[in-house]
């Protein structure tokens, strides 16, 4: 059993009512409805709606947790009532009754918020990169490249093609632009290069035979 989840938080249905599951995620959202406290936690896979009631040992603790702190939850799956059912959400027939907690990290105040559409500012995107990759946005994004990728190397090999990984780090070369280089810790004053291209190596590949590659 995995020692942080028995379930992923896109993967519990209706069927799993009644079930005690075990799982691990961001606080993505967190609505106080007057002494019950639902949390939406999420991870790579989905959302899940958590709640806790008032009385619960659990709920000063989740009160004053920040939004995108970690957390271990187990709890009973229950099914929502029907005018609470949320039908854009794959998991939005169920929650998870919290009856364990363990706060895994505390987030501070976060520079830009995880949940809004808006985007902040690139530079404030670069410098907390690891926050933005979580934005559902970017996270949509990089699964799209994913599957192109995928995709193209599906049809390279289905057609023969075999795929190189070419050197990053060569002799200069006296190409137009100027290279960039990286020195050598072996050689005291001598420098390897970035390839401005692939060219070199792709014709050692012809002259060895290999008649179809890509990279």
């Amino acid at each position: 059993m995995h020692a942080y989840r028995t379930h992923n938080c896109g993967e519990l249905r209706k069927e799993n009512v009644g079930e005690t599951v075990k799982l691990s995620g961001w606080i993505h959202k967190k609505r106080d409805h007057g002494g019950v406290l639902f949390i939406d936690l999420r991870d790579h896979y989905g959302l899940t709606q958590c709640v806790v009631a008032e009385g619960s040992p659990f709920l000063d603790a989740l009160e004053n947790c920040r939004v995108e702190s970690v957390l271990t939850i187990t709890g009973e799956v229950l099914a929502r009532l029907d005018e609470t059912v949320n039908d854009k959400l794959p998991t939005g027939a169920i929650e998870i009754k919290i009856s364990d907690l363990q706060v895994q990290s505390s987030a501070d105040v976060l520079p830009f918020q995880v949940a809004s559409e808006d985007d902040a500012g690139e530079d404030v995107r670069l410098k907390y990169r690891y926050i933005d990759l979580r934005r559902k946005k970017m996270q949509k994004n990089i699964g799209l490249r994913n599957a192109m990728i995928r995709s193209l190397r599906e049809k390279m090999h289905n057609q023969n093609f075999q795929e190189f990984q070419t050197p990053i780090l060569t002799a200069s070369s006296p190409e137009g632009a100027r290279d960039y280089l990286v020195p050598s810790r072996l050689h005291p004053g001598k420098f390897y290069a970035l390839p401005q291209a692939p060219q070199q190596f792709k014709q050692l590949l012809m002259m060895s035979g290999f008649d179809r590659y890509f990279q």
